[in-house]
């Protein structure tokens, strides 16, 4: 069975992806942290393609919870084609208004759950000597942004990672590659004012935001690059950085 695993799949791009990815794969396994109903939500449009669903709800920061949801995945479908790392969280103030929970909390969403899925994963992507891991980043993993800085830390890990793991796993045949986006019209934006939002859109030469749709587009085809395609990080930001 063709197999795909999506984090953070119960609403934006997560959900975008699992529903655009559910149209060439026999099973999808997705997962969220909370988001239970949604994630379900999620589950009924990619059945409705004909595609096997696998559901999880649970902390992907707990390495214990995805081993088991691996382990879950691989009884029903023999292997792991490919894993997109989506879940993930952002927050805007000044860096000395962070704390140091706040801290830890962006590091396991944002890192410690790709550490977990990876981990778990690679070894049978290496046994099957294929497959393609994909990492959503942030533009702010390039550049920084002011205000946040930790999200911007994880990001710029979460790049360094990906082109470190890349080089490792090619003599697998398996490719890793990561997104970093621009600015996406998801709920995580939704703290911005709608002023701020117009001012953000005149920096961007497309003018406007990315959708969801089209990000999920982009990650699909991203997905179906020949595998020696491999350690990079893709810009999809509308020409903004």
């Amino acid at each position: 069975m063709k197999t795909a695993i999506i984090t953070g799949a119960s609403r934006g791009i997560g959900r975008a992806c699992a529903i655009e990815l559910s149209r060439d794969y026999d099973l999808l396994a997705i997962c969220c942290k909370e988001n239970k109903d949604k994630l379900e939500e999620t589950a009924s449009h990619i059945r409705k393609n004909s595609c096997e669903v696998m559901a999880f709800t649970g902390d992907i920061s707990d390495y214990d919870f995805v081993s088991d949801m691996i382990f879950s995945i691989i009884n029903k479908s023999g292997r792991i084609d490919t894993l997109i790392n989506n879940a993930g969280i952002a927050s805007i103030g000044l860096f000395t208004d962070v704390t140091p929970s706040d801290w830890q909390k962006m590091l396991d969403t944002n890192l410690t759950s790709v550490y977990n899925t990876c981990h778990a994963v690679v070894p049978h992507m290496i046994h099957e000597k294929e497959g393609r891991i994909i990492n959503i980043s942030s533009v702010w993993g390039l550049i920084g942004a002011s205000c946040e800085v930790c999200y911007s830390a994880t990001k710029g890990a979460i790049n360094s990672f990906t082109k470190a793991l890349a080089k490792e796993l090619a003599p697998s045949n398996i490719s890793v590659n990561a997104i970093a986006l621009g600015a996406v019209d998801t709920d995580m934006n939704s703290e911005l004012t709608s002023e701020d939002k117009t001012a953000l859109c005149e920096e961007i030469p497309y003018g406007r935001m990315a959708n969801c749709e089209e990000s999920a587009l982009f990650i699909k085809k991203l997905s179906e690059m020949p595998s020696y395609f491999t350690g990079e990080v893709v810009k999809f930001d509308g020409g903004w950085i």
